[in-house]
């Protein structure tokens, strides 16, 4: 079954929101591949790559919580907007110091830590306009959907990321970044006020605690963070990517490494309509997982570029599979009004695992090599998730129920 695209013909506002962060996120992966190839050309070290993951990882701990409380208390639109604005200074920024004739080691950290703030309000009030703008019916339909935006900048972006470097530099794949958050801009300006959600609680600890709690006691949630956090901690390899694509072509490999996983996941996302049939959602996300880290394996025994650039291509469609049934599971239990604290939840969750997977595969590089970085740390991420379907019952045994909510509107 091909993907559903019903939601962007029913939902005004949907589409609003779908083409101006498909375009924005398509920027954020050009800069994702500019970061670390400028960090890799100005210190030619992979631990300092891998250090950039670390650096990232601190906001996104202290304002991933802080972001989904807000975002629980407050219009999501307004708030995505100056997340938006800010991170498109953040953009202006990496470009202006680019331009330096010896660019700040230290200011792209600085503005990459900064960014991830503003991504910690950014992602919980987008999730959580999500779930109000559509109905529960179309809810496998939206998550398919936001895996083809996903997949679509994540395979878009680096590629053009790496020939805009190899054309101009880091700073012309910066400006472009800073062009598409100007459009975003635009989309978010044109859909509806949103109130805040019904019982809305004012942000603070007690609200972000309250979070918490709810996510604790449920079973099906917390397997879908700690399978998550453990493929990616373990086999996450893009801090790698600048080093390896030295050999095989320098910023041109580089895009094409970044972009391989996703040219996967796209295909597995336009090919998505069978995952509305699947009931154990639980153990999918477990199987889906393991077989990530078995391709990472694969991946870091590879001796070419083209068989790299297949065996991440399906690392990256287990991960999506990984992904569509862990949003379902997130849209389909969480009420609205917890929408934005358990989305700050979860983007710790998947971000965190990447973050710290750089870091490990940076130093374990270093202190190794670029192969045992890799293949170990996929082998430790298939026993990993397998362990954890064992001692999470509740998430492996996990099925689908239908929850009724009410109709969002179906404008053109």
């Amino acid at each position: 079954m091909l993907i559903n695209l019903s939601p962007l013909r029913k939902y005004r506002d949907f589409r609003l929101l779908f083409l101006g962060q498909l375009v924005s996120f398509l920027g954020s992966m050009i800069t994702y591949v500019a970061v670390p190839y400028q960090v890799y050309e100005l210190t030619q070290s992979n631990l300092m790559v891998g250090l950039l993951g670390t650096v990232q990882l601190v906001p996104v701990l202290l304002f991933g919580l802080v972001g989904g409380s807000v975002a629980d208390a407050m219009d999501r639109r307004k708030l995505l907007l100056s997340a938006e604005a800010f991170m498109s200074l953040g953009a202006l920024g990496l470009t202006l110091n680019s331009l330096l004739p010896k660019p700040s080691l230290f200011v792209i950290f600085a503005i990459s830590a900064l960014m991830q703030t503003a991504n910690g309000f950014h992602r919980p009030a987008m999730d959580a306009m999500v779930q109000k703008l559509v109905h529960v019916s179309d809810l496998a339909a939206v998550s398919a959907l936001g895996s083809l935006r996903g997949s679509v900048g994540m395979v878009a972006g680096p590629a053009i990321g790496g020939l805009l470097i190899a054309a101009g530099g880091a700073k012309v794949a910066y400006l472009v970044d800073f062009g598409s958050f100007l459009f975003a801009l635009v989309m978010l300006w044109m859909m509806r006020q949103m109130p805040p959600p019904e019982a809305a609680h004012a942000p603070g600890l007690e609200s972000i605690l309250q979070g918490l709690r709810y996510a604790v006691k449920r079973p099906e949630l917390i397997g879908t963070y700690v399978v998550d956090i453990v493929a990616m901690t373990f086999a996450f390899p893009t801090a790698l990517f600048p080093a390896m694509a030295k050999g095989w072509g320098g910023a041109t490999a580089a895009g094409a490494l970044f972009s391989a996983m996703s040219v996967g996941s796209l295909l597995l996302t336009a090919l998505s309509g069978w995952t509305a049939q699947v009931r154990r959602r639980g153990a999918a996300v477990v199987i889906a997982a393991a077989t990530w880290g078995a391709a990472v394996v694969a991946f870091g025994l590879a001796p070419n570029l083209p068989l790299a650039l297949f065996f991440l291509g399906l690392a990256g469609a287990a991960d999506t599979v990984s992904g569509l049934f862990r949003g379902v599971i997130w849209n389909e239990t969480i009420p609205n009004e917890m929408r934005g604290r358990m989305s700050g939840i979860e983007m710790i969750s998947y971000m965190t695992g990447p973050l710290i997977g750089n870091a490990r595969a940076g130093w374990l590089a270093t202190v190794t090599s670029t192969e045992f970085s890799i293949t170990s740390g996929g082998v430790m991420c298939v026993v990993g998730v397998v362990l954890c379907g064992f001692l999470l019952p509740g998430f492996w045994h996990y099925r689908s129920d239908s929850v009724d909510q009410p109709q969002a509107s179906t404008e053109t």
